[in-house]
């Protein structure tokens, strides 16, 4: 269960804004606090910019999970791994994102636009906030996964 505390940063670019914005009320329906970073609008901006700002609130502690949403979900996915602190998801329906969490411990969902519908989105971001990560094998795993 996440703690009423707990803040998810989210962004997107220009191909996501519009999906981030319909699944930011999901998480404040769960009591979280919300850290927009942008992009609010279509204007054509590069996606690496806001998947390093989310993992940027998640190293500096100012966020325990993220959201990210670019077209496919790929490259800002990618942007966001690039720092250690982050294990970002890209995530296609409820079972990846409960197996993300479960056995990955993922702490950024990424979600492309052109590629998931905004109900489905919406579901897989509930089951991503609801589901703690197991533990137990997983945890050598997990802890690979920041490594140089």
């Amino acid at each position: 269960m996440t703690d009423a505390t707990e803040t998810v940063a989210i962004a997107a670019d220009h191909a996501g804004y519009a999906l981030k914005d319909q699944l930011k009320p999901v998480i404040e329906a769960r009591g979280l606090t919300v850290l927009d970073l942008g992009t609010n609008g279509p204007d054509r901006v590069d996606y690496p910019d806001f998947g390093h700002a989310v993992a940027d609130a998640i190293r500096t502690g100012r966020a325990t999970r993220g959201l990210v949403v670019c077209g496919t979900g790929i490259g800002i996915s990618i942007a966001a791994n690039r720092n250690p602190n982050v294990r970002a998801a890209l995530v296609h329906d409820v079972t990846s994102a409960r197996l993300a969490r479960e056995h990955n411990d993922a702490n950024v969902v990424a979600f492309g636009q052109r590629l998931i519908g905004p109900e489905t989105a919406r579901e897989a971001l509930k089951v991503f906030l609801a589901t703690e990560f197991s533990g137990g094998r997983h945890v050598r795993r997990v802890a690979k996964l920041s490594k140089g």
